[in-house]
């Protein structure tokens, strides 16, 4: 009977397997297709011994296409010749990077030509293909790492600097909200002062009126206070980058 694991071809699932060291934060996804089980198993076991390893994605040319869009690299190996097209196509289109390693210069020349994107390398014509592989492909992934953070960093320093905005243009009307604020809290007071002048029901209203600029006031200080920390934190990190500068000199 066959053995069920998901890396045995005769289990029907096929060759499938997520493999992972798991580093903190998001882990990039390497995508590997090979009808060959050995070579899919190298590549992974090969990677163990390198700094950072990625998250796998291992499946055979039959289980393909399918709904994975979601990887840092993808890395082709030994396929059947009428699979080349199938696997190769839709991932030729996107913009990841792309290594197919052939076993003769046929299949290498035939995807060079088709589809020049793809990084070529041929088992039969270089011993050391693998640690080839895993060098180009380890950078990539690395890059890809890199570019993925890049944009999570853009998106925060957009969604702050529209925070910024908000932030500055309730400054820069600080001044005008507590005119008014002053405004209505000296006619509220004059207007209670009057004890029978007015009915209860409007005598409340002005207090409700009365309390909550009070509330928007001390809000407005509250700004004020955070203005006032914001600048001696920046005047902090201002002389503590004087003080790097000043001791990276020195080391020169």
């Amino acid at each position: 009977m066959p053995r069920k694991d998901a890396m045995n071809p005769a289990y029907p699932g096929g060759l499938l397997e997520r493999e992972a060291r798991r580093l903190p934060g998001d882990q990039p996804t390497v995508l590997v297709i090979s009808d060959d089980v050995e070579f899919s198993r190298s590549i992974t076991a090969r990677w163990q011994v390198e700094r950072h390893v990625p998250t796998f994605t291992l499946l055979s040319g039959d289980l393909w296409p399918c709904c994975i869009d979601n990887f840092a690299v993808a890395i082709i190996g030994p396929l059947r010749r009428e699979l080349l097209s199938v696997v190769l196509e839709p991932l030729h289109s996107t913009q990841q990077p792309l290594f197919c390693v052939c076993r003769d210069a046929a299949t290498a020349q035939l995807v060079q030509n088709r589809w020049p994107r793809a990084s070529v390398l041929r088992t039969d014509d270089d011993d050391n293909w693998l640690n080839v592989l895993i060098l180009a492909a380890g950078e990539a992934v690395l890059r890809a790492g890199a570019e993925a953070r890049a944009r999570a960093a853009e998106a925060a320093c957009a969604a702050l600097e529209r925070q910024a905005t908000l932030g500055r243009y309730i400054l820069d009307m600080r001044h005008g909200l507590n005119n008014a604020l002053t405004s209505l809290l000296g006619n509220s007071d004059l207007l209670l002062i009057e004890p029978g002048s007015l009915s209860a029901q409007a005598r409340a209203q002005i207090e409700t009126i009365r309390n909550m600029t009070l509330r928007i006031h001390e809000v407005l200080q509250r700004f004020s206070s955070l203005e006032k920390e914001m600048n001696v934190v920046a005047q902090q990190v201002e002389r503590d980058s004087g003080k790097y500068r000043v001791a990276a000199a020195a080391c020169d």
